[in-house]
């Protein structure tokens, strides 16, 4: 597992599970940091330096989750398509899924159709409400991801996984166990 800011730092950070700005209201990371498998890590970086030739970038909300804190989401929101069911894990316990949005030259966020963790059909990829630049923001996004051969997740746009991601075991590491 490696940091992905210590890799770029001009990929953003907005970790929301280390506050309690997050849709179970309690702070449930130790620190706010992104941690994902390297060879992620690599496609992540090819996608930002893509987006930056456009005058984008990317903000990480979120890449490995600890399989204790997946089961207290599951515990708030036991929803299969929008919350894994600890008992299978998630690609984000194994470090092979990150949770995304794009930014601007400046950091502001690029609209999107719906807020990062809404769980209504707002966050569908194929939900065809919202304003053109909402839609036209949210392809270029899923585009950009597929180029590195990310696969989105269908019931939100903001997730994606490693396509090899089942390839890796279900971890329960704390943060501060990375180096």
């Amino acid at each position: 597992m490696v940091d992905i800011q210590q890799l770029n730092p001009r990929i953003r950070l907005e970790i929301r599970y280390a506050t309690p700005d997050n849709f179970v209201g309690e702070t449930l990371y130790t620190a706010p940091r992104c941690l994902l498998r390297r060879e992620v890590a690599e496609k992540l970086l090819r996608v930002q330096e893509n987006l930056e030739k456009h005058g984008f970038g990317l903000k990480l909300f979120d890449g490995y989750r600890p399989l204790s804190v997946q089961k207290k989401l599951w515990a708030k929101f036991p929803v299969e398509g929008f919350v894994a069911n600890p008992a299978k894990g998630s690609n984000h316990n194994r470090g092979a899924a990150v949770d995304l949005t794009l930014v601007d030259r400046e950091g502001r966020d690029l609209a999107m159709p719906s807020a990062y963790d809404e769980f209504s059909e707002r966050a569908h990829r194929d939900y065809s409400g919202g304003t053109e630049a909402e839609r036209q923001n949210r392809k270029l996004l899923q585009d950009e991801m597929e180029k590195e051969g990310f696969v989105g997740l269908r019931t939100e746009w903001w997730h994606f996984d490693d396509p090899d991601a089942k390839k890796y075991p279900v971890l329960d590491l704390p943060f501060d166990s990375v180096e």
